[in-house]
């Protein structure tokens, strides 16, 4: 009985399996290559444009935000760079990297806005900028120039006009993930190791904003991730400095 079983059930079968193929024949041949799909457009700003995070800055002074905040740079284009992780941020890795990349050896020097240089074999070009955070937003800055966002380094330069000199102040600053800091010439303020962008972050010794313009450099320098920074002044009871205004020439 069991063997009849299993004849039958192999007969049921053929006869399956041989319509399914007869069916398949009559359609004629099956789809030909799939037609790949358009790609999903990344969300966010896709027009690649400065306004929407920054403002041209103009040729009139500009005061420093509520909390004292620096917020017009001459920025650099990026300095394109093979950094593969941030943890090699030491001191000696950043003074040697920024004295090597660099601009110009004089650190009084104020760029003009829209000039050409030279760093190594790369020709990058300066804008003047206000952002519109507290914070300047490199990741921002070269997502508009449609520039390499990741393995950077960017150089940035300031004029501060103080109508009086004043004394004893610190450079505070904050950065993502390296950074370097100078004010007419001297070296200031060294954030270095992989950091993330906090107000405040690092302060320097003691500093005197000598009356009239003092001229502010800086270089942020950053792996994977997104590079920012922010700098300020603050006073002997660590208030904000806000008599001051700030331009780019």
């Amino acid at each position: 009985m069991n063997s009849k079983l299993k004849t039958l059930c192999s007969v049921i079968i053929f006869v399956v399996l041989s319509g399914l193929q007869i069916s398949a024949l009559a359609q004629g041949p099956g789809p030909g290559p799939r037609i790949p799909l358009p790609p999903i457009p990344i969300k966010g700003d896709t027009t690649h444009t400065l306004s929407k995070h920054f403002t041209l800055a103009s040729a009139a002074a500009k005061a420093p935000d509520a909390k004292g905040f620096i917020q017009r740079w001459l920025v650099l284009e990026p300095v394109k760079k093979d950094i593969v992780r941030n943890n090699i941020f030491t001191d000696n890795y950043l003074k040697t990297t920024f004295s090597t990349d660099n601009f110009s050896g004089d650190y009084t020097t104020v760029p003009k806005n829209g000039e050409t240089v030279k760093v190594g074999n790369q020709e990058l070009k300066w804008y003047a900028l206000d952002s519109k955070a507290f914070n300047f937003n490199l990741y921002h800055f070269t997502y508009a120039l449609n520039k390499p966002k990741y393995g950077i380094l960017v150089w940035l330069v300031t004029v501060i006009d103080c109508p009086e000199e004043i004394k004893n102040v610190r450079m505070a600053a904050g950065c993502n993930s390296g950074s370097m800091w100078w004010l007419n010439g001297q070296e200031a303020l060294l954030l270095s190791g992989d950091r993330d962008m906090i107000a405040d972050n690092g302060t320097s010794a003691r500093l005197t904003l000598k009356k009239g313009k003092n001229i502010v450099r800086g270089a942020v320098i950053n792996g994977p991730g997104m590079a920012n920074f922010c700098v300020r002044f603050l006073d002997e009871k660590g208030t904000p400095v806000k008599n001051l205004s700030i331009s780019y020439e």
